[in-house]
């Protein structure tokens, strides 16, 4: 078992990448498979095209999301979790059910 600060610097880790709404909820929608950075939005109705740009960057840099890029003009763009972000699912299902539990 680990001691409590190491436990407490995991979960801190972890809030970190799922740091806010936004994040946790392009996690969400992207657990249903790859996504355009439309339909993303579409889909997050009152998320600013500049906050979704911000939250896809941090999460990449997180290693939860890849981008991938085609070479088309205008160039084509997709959203996708790497195995870290899928890895996510047991964490935001579990959330799912506290919350409806509680809230």
């Amino acid at each position: 078992m680990k001691n409590n600060d190491n436990t407490i610097c995991c979960v801190e880790k972890a809030l970190n990448v799922l740091d806010g709404k936004w994040s946790f909820l392009v996690i969400k929608n992207l657990f249903d498979g790859t996504k355009r950075f439309g339909e993303l939005r579409k889909s997050l109705h009152n998320i600013s095209p500049k906050t979704l740009t911000l939250r896809l960057r941090e999460l990449e840099q997180c290693g939860v999301v890849q981008r991938k890029v085609y070479p088309t003009i205008p160039p084509a763009v997709e959203y996708s979790l790497t195995e870290k972000g899928q890895d996510l699912r047991n964490i935001i299902n579990e959330m799912n059910i506290w919350g409806k539990k509680w809230c």
